[in-house]
């Protein structure tokens, strides 16, 4: 009787040594998985936020101030444009280019725009608040510009620079 008690303990232990064995290789295995993923994860991260912040961005366009040029059928579209970070860096901007700022009154019909400043306006008048409300915008506070809209797919096109026919540069006696 001690033998057989003896066979079934070894067996019952030789069968949860084999079950602990097999439990701790996959262990090991999630334990790998787990260290390469989070190797990976505190790489990509950083280097994804940064590719977003400085480079490139996609954002959505909402509301009626860009229109006719962007959400053309009002309220029931919604653009999805691309952001391009780069470019503003070495402020490579010039008169018609979309572009998004970092926002903070003003109202007469001729300004000075001072250097290092720019002036932007909405295409839809009255529905934009632009430098028509707050004036000539440091070039610091320009975010991006727009270069393409991604979506909806049927607007898929290049973003132009477009000067209305009625806006023109006026010069100072200065210049």
């Amino acid at each position: 009787m001690a033998r057989d008690f003896c066979w079934r303990d070894f067996y019952f232990s030789s069968s949860l040594f084999s079950e602990l064995t097999g439990m701790a290789q996959s262990q090991g295995w999630v334990k790998r998985y787990l260290k390469a993923f989070c190797k990976g994860f505190f790489v990509a991260v950083p280097v994804a936020v940064t590719f977003l912040d400085r480079v490139a961005c996609v954002a959505r366009v909402e509301g009626a101030s860009m229109q006719p040029s962007l959400n053309p059928g009002g309220s029931q579209s919604s653009d999805v444009v691309l952001l391009n970070h780069w470019k503003v860096r070495n402020f490579e901007v010039q008169r018609g280019d979309i572009v998004s700022l970092v926002t903070m009154g003003h109202k007469n019909r001729y300004v000075k725009v001072p250097r290092g400043h720019i002036w932007v306006e909405g295409d839809h008048h009255g529905h934009s608040f632009d430098s028509n409300s707050f004036g000539p915008v440091s070039l610091g506070l320009l975010h991006a510009h727009a270069t393409h809209i991604l979506w909806p797919p049927e607007r898929w096109q290049k973003l132009e620079s477009v000067l209305p026919p009625e806006r023109i540069l006026v010069k100072s006696e200065e210049e």
